[in-house]
């Protein structure tokens, strides 16, 4: 649970009055009204916000500096977490358009960021800053989760909490927007955004920077999203959904104007559009879980009106507290529809003062939320922690992890050990059986073999229908003879093996059909022969009876008598 001392800060806040909501004043009176909120925070309690009063909490990393070690006066500047402290940020956001970074950003640097941002070791103040272009808020929960993140680190807090239990956390961020303010008077007119204005007084959304140049849309995102909306552009798209399809509807066609006459719509925008991004980040504090049961978020939701030379002022449009569990807000609305502005004439210069909703007195708001607390908050981080070892600890596994040239690199140097393998009884030769039997297991287990081996292994394609061993006899056929892919035993290649389980099939297939192959072939062959040699027995006998014949028919009767 939140401290009660908290709690009653919290409340003595909300009974501070905010006279200047909704109206048109100088930089230094809407941030004095900021200033007395945040010290009513902080009241009676040791503020620290300056980076040497946290020199109690020492990361390993600091035993390497030797310049740190050797001195021991930063204790002295440490912070007494004994008493009742905050630790305190301050952030803001604004437009980056050069018109808005004068008289009125100066005064909120000195007087706000530097009473409530951190403090650098070299006493310089570092605010969080944000330009998002038109204003208000890129993302509500980014600027939550940044501003707190590097606020407090995981052993501040600890420290900060443990050692008094009246210790908490304040985080201070101020949402703004920017308008300009042409006081053209009531004697001129001015073309302004697709219409002409003739003594209206004051256009809001033009600014002129110097008396040497032409006035200029400002905030020109803002002005152009309501007269030239591009669907292509980004801040365009941002800046509508921050402002409602309904206001976007209601603005883009009506000028809302003061009761003088002067165009406010290019204001109302900008502030309606500060007051959603104050939401957004409050969303993101509270319900997002980024403050816990000790954290407090203060945030404030303004338009800085650009004015020529240095008589810039600002609209206080809203404030809002986040802490435990319960988001307060007070100021005006989101509706377009309920604003009505009046023109008021201070120190000669005419400015407007807002109504929303037919009143100035604007009630205070809650709305509560689910907390999250800081037992949860380390429940969490300890869970994500662990994912990371988790993480770290897969990445590891992998790099260690041998890759596939280093693993066949240690496969080809390394000695197995030799295997035994189960001697295999062989099928019965070829010359137990007749021809037929033969060639049967000849082609069965060339078969066989070419299923098994892989594509690569096979070579071109035989014919084994023509020029292969016949049963007939043992004769040949007609055509020229192929070579048989029996007559020599199948080459395996040295890089592929076959399946561990088909390796002792496939080698007696290799080796029956080889031996059975040559011996089909040496029968075939001797027959071959025989049949050769008979053939030339006989014809030579012929060859002898035809010529004997000849030589008997040729001779006369008398060479027949002498013999």
């Amino acid at each position: 649970m939140q401290p009660a001392s908290v709690s009653k800060r919290v409340e003595r806040m909300w009974q501070l009055s905010a006279k200047t909501l909704g109206q048109e004043r100088t930089p230094q009176t809407v941030y004095l009204g900021i200033i007395s909120n945040r010290y009513a925070l902080v009241r009676g309690t040791q503020l620290i916000r300056d980076e040497l009063m946290l020199s109690f909490n020492q990361p390993d990393y600091h035993r390497h500096n030797q310049a740190l070690n050797a001195s021991t006066d930063f204790k002295e500047c440490s912070a007494d977490l004994e008493l009742p402290s905050v630790l305190t940020t301050c952030g803001y956001t604004m437009c980056g358009d050069r018109i808005c970074q004068s008289n009125s950003l100066r005064r909120y640097q000195s007087m706000v960021a530097g009473r409530f941002g951190s403090i650098t070791e070299g006493g310089e103040m570092k605010p969080e800053l944000f330009f998002a272009t038109g204003g208000g808020t890129d993302s509500g929960p980014t600027l939550a989760h940044v501003t707190v993140g590097h606020a407090v680190d995981a052993a501040i807090k600890y420290k900060l909490y443990n050692t008094n239990q009246d210790s908490s956390f304040l985080v201070n961020i101020d949402v703004c927007t920017h308008c300009g303010h042409l006081d053209i008077g009531e004697n001129n007119s001015a073309e302004f955004a697709g219409k002409t204005y003739d003594g209206v007084g004051v256009i809001y959304g033009l600014a002129q920077e110097s008396v040497f140049r032409d006035p200029r849309p400002a905030c020109g995102a803002i002005v152009g999203m309501l007269t030239n909306f591009n669907l292509q552009n980004p801040v365009h798209v941002r800046l509508r959904n921050d402002l409602g399809e309904a206001n976007y509807q209601f603005l883009s066609k009506n000028d809302v104007p003061a009761d003088d006459g002067s165009p406010c719509r290019f204001l109302i925008a900008a502030a309606i559009i500060a007051i959603q991004g104050m939401r957004n980040t409050l969303e993101a504090l509270g319900p997002g879980g980024e403050l816990d049961e000790r954290g407090v978020g203060h945030m404030t939701a303004q338009v800085q009106i650009n004015n020529r030379e240095n008589c810039e002022t600002n609209l206080y449009c809203a404030r809002a507290t986040v802490s435990n569990g319960v988001i307060t807000e007070q100021g005006l609305g989101t509706d377009a529809t309920k604003y009505t502005a009046k023109m008021v004439t201070v120190r000669g210069v005419r400015r407007v003062f807002f109504e929303y909703d037919g009143t100035t007195e604007y009630p205070i708001q809650k709305r509560l939320y689910m907390m999250t607390t800081n037992s949860q908050n380390i429940a969490k981080a300890a869970r994500a922690k662990i994912a990371d070892a988790e993480n770290s600890a897969s990445l590891n596994t992998l790099a260690r992890r041998p890759s596939n040239a280093s693993q066949a690199s240690e496969d080809c140097c390394s000695v197995k050990a030799p295997t035994r393998r189960k001697k295999k009884v062989l099928p019965p030769m070829a010359e137990d059986r007749d021809d037929s039997s033969a060639y049967s297991e000849v082609q069965s287990g060339r078969n066989s073999l070419q299923r098994s081996l892989p594509k690569e292994a096979d070579g071109p394609r035989q014919r084994s229908s023509r020029g292969s061993i016949r049963s007939n006899g043992g004769k040949s056929g007609g055509k020229k003879r192929s070579p048989s892919p029996m007559s020599t035993p199948p080459a395996t290649p040295l890089n592929e093996e076959a399946a561990p389980s088909d390796k002792g099939n496939t080698a007696i297939v290799h080796e029956a059909a080889y031996k059975e192959g040559q011996v089909a072939k040496k029968q075939g062959g001797m027959g071959f022969w025989w049949a050769l040699v008979m053939i030339s027995a006989v014809y030579m006998a012929m060859l002898g009876a035809s010529v004997l014949y000849v030589t008997n028919v040729s001779k006369t009767p008398s060479q027949v008598e002498m013999m």
